[in-house]
């Protein structure tokens, strides 16, 4: 077989890797520009704790309505953006900094998503929600991460400028009259709405993987947010194609393959990328 028929035939051939590969990179897509200004905001961490916080509420749609996807979506939703706000709150009203408040609500959501669903569910239903079925994308749940892609993409376009002066200088923003609080909610909801709609594909644990992993490598190739954006969902692209190829020639799960293939693309970034890349860092010394 040619390298062009192994890295085609698949595509052509069978219906289910079509649609893994549309909703993989519609995630893609909508995920990578908001992992940008995560990682420009210095709130990495802060996806990895909403994808955990969305759980309890995916359980908790699962346990009153089965595997529907609107009532899961609806509860994530619900319990990513309550531990947005209670984190907050308890930053603003006590010591402890956000990003503790982010990790304690993140691991009782965990715990408590875990348990939820094995109360009703099998321990297949428990790989469902935590790992993804990438392989399994019906009509709803295509729609809806095409759909939450259309939405970030065209919002993330509305406030871009707002958002970079925020990365930049959240308080001036706040001082001069923006609408800096208004502007991080908004972005905490576009983040939680993309975690929700991802956890389809990729499922709860991996699908900020898609988000923080590109936009990461893209910090190693460029500077500026305009340029970093469509680096990020190139990347993104590119390991939705190369893992899900993994996943069929090798006969390996395909949600983790497409998150190392994006870990791999991460790995190279920081050898060989030409802003801060150790190649680059040690050509630099030596010319010193």
């Amino acid at each position: 077989m040619t390298l062009a028929g192994w890295i085609v035939s698949p595509f052509l051939d069978y219906g289910f890797m079509r649609r893994a590969l549309a909703g993989a990179c519609a995630l893609s897509l909508g995920a990578a520009p908001l992992g940008v200004f995560l990682v420009l905001r210095r709130m990495s961490l802060m996806g990895d704790a909403m994808s955990h916080a969305i759980l309890p509420g995916v359980a908790a749609g699962f346990l009153l309505s089965g595997l529907s996807l609107w009532a899961m979506m609806l509860g994530g939703i619900l319990t990513g953006l309550a531990v947005a706000l209670l984190s907050g709150l308890v930053a603003r009203l006590t010591p402890l900094r956000e990003d503790a408040s982010f990790a304690a609500f993140y691991l009782i959501s965990l715990g408590l998503g875990v348990l939820l669903v094995s109360l009703r569910g099998s321990n297949m239903d428990l790989l469902h929600v935590l790992f993804g079925t990438v392989l399994g994308l019906d009509d709803d749940a295509l729609l809806l991460v095409t759909g939450t892609a259309s939405v970030t993409l065209l919002a993330v376009a509305a406030i871009y400028r707002l958002l970079v002066a925020e990365c930049l200088d959240p308080g001036f923003l706040r001082a001069s009259g923006g609408a800096g609080g208004w502007v991080h909610m908004g972005f905490l909801v576009l983040v939680v709405v993309n975690l929700v709609a991802g956890f389809q594909v990729l499922g709860t644990l991996m699908v900020v993987g898609m988000m923080m992993l590109p936009a990461a490598s893209a910090r190693f190739w460029a500077l500026s947010a305009a340029r970093q954006i469509p680096l990020a969902a190139g990347l993104g692209l590119f390991s939705s194609v190369a893992g899900l190829l993994v996943s069929y020639h090798f006969n390996v799960p395909a949600s983790p393959a497409i998150i190392l293939a994006a870990g791999g693309c991460y790995l190279l970034s920081i050898v060989g990328g030409p802003r801060g890349g150790l190649l680059r860092a040690r050509r630099l010394a030596g010319r010193a």
